[in-house]
């Protein structure tokens, strides 16, 4: 398939070479009469378009003059979700430096990581989070001047110490005035970066440019969703993730929305606490807490919600099923990586298959390859790339994992898909996740959607394992649901099940039956620590 002509680019999109992203999220809203609406919502707190443009100026300011931040400079944002990371992103990209969003969920060795390879001289950090940055004080003094907390900081400079200055943000920005010229950004100079999930080696920070969040919120926020003004958007993934920074961060000011925000773990109870409560109209999930929120029993009125996405692995159709059947409501799975920002591919609205990663979202393209880069034919498993516009630069300092992922204008996923006659993409899992079982490709994926069709399973994950003869076959780890009890005669059952279903050669070879599945902080699979 041909890619020159349906790449959308940023500049068919009309934004011009001089840009600076901060002005057109935040300070545009202002100049076209929305000052007053609310821009953030997080528990009580209610954040106008005009008190967003104010403090995002402050943060900007202070960072200039008060901490001596520069053009490209990296400020670290260690932020649980709420409006200081609105202040704090926005803010650092409108002053030319580059915002580091950081995963919460890490360890201070992740942390120390990070914070050394960024070289960020600047940390924002809320307040229950001090602790982490605590344990690894020795290393922070290597670059780290700056530590600005979020909250209460009376004990902080006891906690850090060093060479390190800490600040409250409140004095921070105490008698900044609210006025902040937007540095004089292009459109391709780096706004801030994003470290991809560090499951399978160190985290990679990838470089994403001011024009990237527009590409994303026009091709898909808006062509996708049909995200408008009227729309409340709420998002079980956090702002830190790739997923969780388009779907309750720049979407919704994309549009002059509403941002619904919660900083506290994302619980079935708290999920359906905070959609009854501020009543969203686009909720974002992804496939593990849809299965969590369908366990957890009650009544909940989800009536606000118009759609739902997800993303982050593959949605079983069974739960799609389940979720229409109980709230009536449609999911849309896609697929979206941190390298490329957001979602490349998507279920619509008008064009729903359960099970599929949906079709290519317009702006984008898509092409299904071999080991050697040829095409493959229609309705065989092959090596997902993409192209598009919101790309990431490249990877900080990863020279040779740039050139290995990035080819000119494509960029390679690392998943495998099938496309069928009417280009739905199917996933088929990770390049490293497939098995060759008898010489013929087994996608774990489709045997785990086979198992959780079975009542009796909360969710499973299938990896290879060697038998007696070194051959690799299937070995499913089920969760069983309420109820049910991990029996020798419920694994039998599993087995009838699956054979029933797909071709003999697929089905798992053992199962056994576990408490939980390991997980990334974005609710992915860990399928490595089953192997």
């Amino acid at each position: 398939m041909s890619h020159a002509t349906s790449i959308v680019n940023a500049t068919a999109l009309g934004v011009p070479a001089k840009f600076n992203a901060a002005s057109h999220f935040v300070d545009r809203h202002l100049t076209e009469g929305r000052g007053a609406r609310i821009a953030v919502e997080c528990e009580d707190d209610r954040v106008s378009y005009d008190e967003l443009s104010a403090r995002v100026n402050q943060l900007g300011r202070a960072l200039r003059e008060r901490l001596d931040v520069r053009s490209e400079e990296r400020v670290a944002l260690l932020l649980l979700d709420g409006p200081h990371f609105f202040y704090s992103f926005f803010g650092t990209i409108k002053a030319g430096a580059v915002a580091v969003p950081i995963n919460t969920l890490w360890t201070p060795a992740d942390y120390a990581y990070v914070l050394g390879d960024s070289r960020a001289r600047v940390v924002i950090l809320s307040e229950e989070l001090l602790p982490r940055l605590a344990a690894i004080a020795p290393e922070l003094r290597r670059g780290l001047e700056h530590i600005v907390v979020v909250g209460a900081a009376a004990e902080s400079s006891a906690a850090i110490n060093g060479g390190t200055r800490v600040w409250q943000w409140t004095d921070l920005v105490a008698d900044v005035p609210t006025g902040l010229n937007p540095a004089a950004t292009s459109r391709d100079d780096a706004a801030f970066w994003l470290y991809s999930s560090g499951s399978t080696g160190r985290p990679k920070g990838c470089v994403h440019l001011h024009h990237d969040m527009v590409v994303c919120a026009e091709l898909y926020g808006k062509g996708v969703l049909g995200a408008r003004e009227s729309d409340r958007f709420f998002s079980v993934a956090k702002l830190f993730f790739a997923y969780g920074l388009g779907n309750a961060g720049y979407f919704p000011l994309a549009v002059g929305g509403t941002s619904i925000v919660w900083p506290g773990p994302p619980t079935p109870a708290n999920v359906y606490a905070v959609i009854e409560r501020h009543r969203p109209t686009l909720f974002f999930s992804v496939p593990t807490n849809y299965g969590m929120l369908l366990a957890h029993q009650g009544t909940f009125d989800l009536s606000s919600v118009r759609l739902a996405g997800s993303a982050g692995e593959a949605l079983p159709p069974a739960l799609f099923e389940r979720f229409k059947q109980r709230f009536g409501i449609d999911i849309l799975d896609g697929i979206g990586s941190t390298e490329a920002l957001h979602t490349f591919i998507s279920n619509r609205p008008d064009a729903i298959r359960p099970g599929s990663s949906g079709l290519v979202v317009p702006g984008y393209d898509a092409k299904l390859v071999d080991e050697a880069g040829k095409p493959v034919e229609r309705g065989e498993i092959g090596n997902l790339w993409i192209a598009g516009d919101s790309t990431c630069a490249g990877y900080w300092n990863q020279h040779e994992k740039t050139s290995h992922t990035i080819h000119g204008d494509w960029l390679r996923t690392g998943d495998k898909y099938t496309q069928d006659a009417d280009g739905y993409y199917w996933y088929a899992g990770r390049s490293d996740d497939m098995l060759k079982v008898g010489g013929l490709w087994v996608s774990p994926i489709e045997v785990e959607h086979a198992l959780v069709q079975h009542a009796a399973v909360q969710e499973c994950a299938v990896v290879g394992r060697e038998d007696h003869d070194k051959l690799t076959k299937p070995a499913a780890f089920v969760v069983v649901r309420s109820g049910h009890a991990p029996t020798p005669a419920l694994a039998a059952d599993l087995l009838r099940h699956v054979r029933d279903v797909l071709a003999h050669y697929k089905r798992p070879r053992w199962i056994e039956f576990v408490g939980e599945l390991p997980k990334t902080a974005t609710g992915k699979i860990q399928r490595f620590k089953l192997r």
